[in-house]
């Protein structure tokens, strides 16, 4: 690969590592606003009879948005495996690009 090609493929892959920390950092910020909003549904469900159908229904919720918490959770996951391949990647093509400056220098030289 050519000293343009590889600066171009790093390029490209930098843009991706970006895209991927944003979308992880998206991602958390949807887990923070479940979590308060299923702390605040708690602080309902603590002040209301065990057995009432309204703490039955909330505590519904509080399960649905545990479940979506863990689905997110799944997400970041799958967002951090991808920018640690594409980080590998750009190790391995600023190897190739450093490769092709000095042998440059080396003919020039």
């Amino acid at each position: 690969m050519g000293l343009a090609a590889s600066q171009a493929r790093f390029l490209a892959l930098t843009a991706r590592k970006d895209d991927l920390e944003l979308t992880g950092q998206q991602i958390n910020q949807s887990r923070m606003q479940l979590a308060n909003v299923t702390n605040n549904l708690f602080t309902v469900v603590s002040n209301l009879e065990p057995d009432s159908p309204e703490a039955v229904q909330l505590q519904l919720r509080i399960n649905a948005l545990q479940s979506l918490d863990k689905s997110l959770e799944l997400q970041l996951r799958r967002v951090d495996t991808q920018q640690q391949a594409v980080q590998t990647e750009i190790d391995a093509v600023q190897k190739v690009i450093d490769k092709n400056i000095d042998m440059t220098f080396k003919t020039f030289g």
